[in-house]
């Protein structure tokens, strides 16, 4: 059984709690013909005005560039074998300017406010100025918390996305 909520701080401590449990997730994008492509990876998260915003460190590849360029719109699928998930569907755009890239560098290396992260100098050396260092914006307009046990859900959606 589903459940709607008004407000993202309804569901946000499942969800940080689940991402935490969870790592990493399975983005989808979709090419020009409308076909699905997904690939796992791993985002931060974290609250600003109350709101979901994630941030993604990925290399731009051809294939997620033309994707993204022609389409936007992405989901997000964590996943465990307890059957506790998060679905987030969004719009992920490119972060090119140097600020904001920094930041998301930064919230990797700490660990973020959800409590995951990593090194990145792990796969850019050269840190946030690294020309393969890329930062994708995730700008949810709806998430879904999964709980396992009795497969009950709650969802946020932001009405103004819609």
């Amino acid at each position: 059984m589903a459940t709607k909520v008004a407000t993202f701080s309804e569901i946000e401590d499942k969800f940080f709690e689940y991402i935490r449990d969870i790592v990493y997730c399975t983005m989808i994008t979709v090419d020009r013909k409308g076909r699905p492509r997904a690939r796992v990876l791993l985002p931060i998260w974290e609250v600003v005005d109350g709101r979901p915003v994630g941030w993604l460190a990925a290399y731009k590849t051809p294939v997620k560039a033309a994707h993204l360029a022609n389409n936007p719109h992405t989901t997000y699928s964590y996943w465990n074998p307890r059957q506790n998930a998060v679905f987030i569907d969004s719009v992920s755009t490119w972060a090119t300017d140097p600020e904001t890239r920094e930041y998301a560098w930064d919230l990797y290396r700490k660990g973020s406010p959800a409590g995951v992260g990593y090194n990145p100098r792990n796969f850019w050396r050269e840190g946030p100025t690294d020309p393969k260092y890329h930062v994708l914006r995730i700008d949810p307009w709806r998430v879904q918390v999964l709980r396992g046990t009795d497969l009950s859900s709650r969802i946020w959606t932001d009405e103004t996305q819609r």
